[in-house]
């Protein structure tokens, strides 16, 4: 069997770093002007462009624009981007679920809404 070689890649936008094969690599940087995206950010590049050819005045045109507009978002944000937050909100609720705290029981529809209006949302950022 042969071994295929890996190496380690930081998304661009949001710094997010993944262990990829040498040939996805480049497949991903020719499809994004040779810059490595994350698959969070990715997604969401190919959407904006996609979003550019179904309404010209309301997105950027074509990849490398959608892939500059996501950069600078990834640079407004305080902590990181989009994929370190989801991964933030995700060990936030583990650790919540890990506590042991069981949850009350709620009997009615009524106290289901006001349980879940005091209790604390999951903070993910988007």
């Amino acid at each position: 069997m042969e071994a295929v070689e890996s190496a380690v890649v930081s998304c661009e936008c949001c710094g997010l770093e993944e262990e990829c094969t040498g040939e996805y690599i480049g497949g991903v940087r020719d499809y994004f002007g040779g810059r490595w995206l994350c698959g969070l950010c990715s997604e969401s590049v190919k959407y904006e462009a996609g979003r550019s050819k179904r309404a010209p005045a309301a997105a950027p045109t074509g990849v490398e624009e959608a892939v500059r507009a996501h950069m600078a978002f990834c640079r407004m944000l305080k902590r990181g981007g989009p994929a370190e937050r989801v991964a933030e909100g995700m060990c936030q609720m583990l650790r919540r679920s890990a506590s042991g705290k069981p949850r009350a029981a709620l009997t009615s529809s009524s106290s289901r809404r006001t349980a879940a209006a005091t209790s604390a949302p999951l903070s993910i950022g988007l």
